[in-house]
């Protein structure tokens, strides 16, 4: 498996401040992303989430059931650094003057193509090198399979049904095809054979059922999928052990990015970053299913380490006894090879 020795060329966190300004290029991505997902630090505000595949300012809320909405004058474009946004008097809050925004950016390939390896055709903008792909599709309503381009087999994988309100669903390899996670909510993992037909997938497709979130009949569908690549990401489980001691978990690499929900109870998604915490004990967190700003809070202290995280809380959130946890981690370094990382 090949290491990739620069994971900022992949993936990369951008903060800024808003100016209320009209076609403001946002820089410091390091390259066009194909997928941004915006959150305001400080305000209550839905977080958005843009991508090149549905088209610059076609927005969906992933703390939110509700179907695509087309905001290209507040979203402009994808740039070759970064992307443009403008700011609209009553609208969406995404450049406005007292906002403080975080800004989680993918690579996809910077293009889409038509993809057959699965029994629905799908569009596809698939990053090989860093195991990534943004990939829409139409449903059928009957058991189906959808060409990812990835060449190997996602971890993870969300998807959105777009022409309707309706949950987010979430695969995980921890989990398994037989169980869904629903990225707005704070439920444990759950049973269902008709959102992935009980059927893992493959290095070519991944496979749906019934179920009207990932394969309505006539509806418009998203998916973002994930593949682990050495040196860059890496999607697990671990077991939380109660303790201000807290768990470890290895990466093999020092994490920019971190994503984690306790699978087996009820509570929050968390996300944290190296951007927002640049120094350890990370413990400014964003929640996924809500509308809530940043806070920082003791109760998910994390310490971002050379080849892994380890929770410095018994919190419920990150390490209560015996949870069971699913995560996704992108590197802000590796442990190996032409620039090894080093503590922070």
């Amino acid at each position: 498996m090949a290491q990739i020795n620069k994971p900022d060329e992949y993936f990369n966190t951008v903060l800024y401040t808003g100016d209320d300004s009209s076609n403001r290029g946002i820089t410091g991505v390091g390259f066009q992303p194909d997928l941004v997902w915006n959150k305001a630090r400080n305000q209550a505000f839905n977080h958005y989430l843009f991508d090149s595949v549905r088209g610059a300012g076609q927005l969906i809320f992933p703390n939110d059931t509700a179907a695509e909405q087309d905001k290209s004058a507040e979203f402009i474009s994808f740039d070759s650094n970064g992307f443009t946004v403008t700011q609209n008097a009553g609208s969406l809050g995404i450049n406005w003057s007292s906002g403080n925004y975080a800004n989680w950016c993918w690579l996809g390939a910077n293009g889409t193509a038509s993809n057959t390896d699965g029994s629905i055709t799908s569009t596809v903008s698939a990053n090989t090198t860093s195991g990534f792909s943004i990939v829409s599709y139409t449903g059928t309503g009957s058991n189906a399979t959808i060409g990812h381009g990835l060449g190997t087999t996602p971890s993870m994988i969300i998807v959105k049904e777009r022409d309707n309100a309706n949950n987010w669903f979430v695969y995980h390899s921890s989990l398994g095809a037989t169980k869904q996670l629903i990225l707005q909510e704070t439920d444990a993992e759950a049973s269902f054979t008709a959102t992935w037909n009980d059927t893992e997938p493959t290095s070519s497709f991944f496979s749906v059922g019934t179920n009207l979130g990932t394969n309505r009949s006539g509806g418009g569908l998203i998916a973002y999928c994930f593949a682990e690549k050495k040196g860059f990401s890496k999607f697990g489980s671990y077991t939380g052990n109660g303790n201000a001691d807290g768990t470890f978990v290895y990466t093999g690499f020092k994490p920019a990015f971190v994503m984690l929900k306790v699978s087996s109870t009820t509570n929050d998604w968390i996300i944290l970053d190296n951007k927002r915490d640049t120094f350890n004990v990370a413990t400014k967190k964003l929640l996924p299913n809500v509308s809530n700003a940043e806070s920082s809070d003791s109760g998910v202290s994390t310490d971002f380490l050379s080849n892994g995280f380890k929770f410095r809380t018994s919190g419920n959130n990150v390490n209560v006894s015996g949870g069971t946890y699913i995560y996704m981690a992108f590197a802000d370094e590796p442990l190996v090879g032409d620039n090894p990382c080093t503590a922070r």
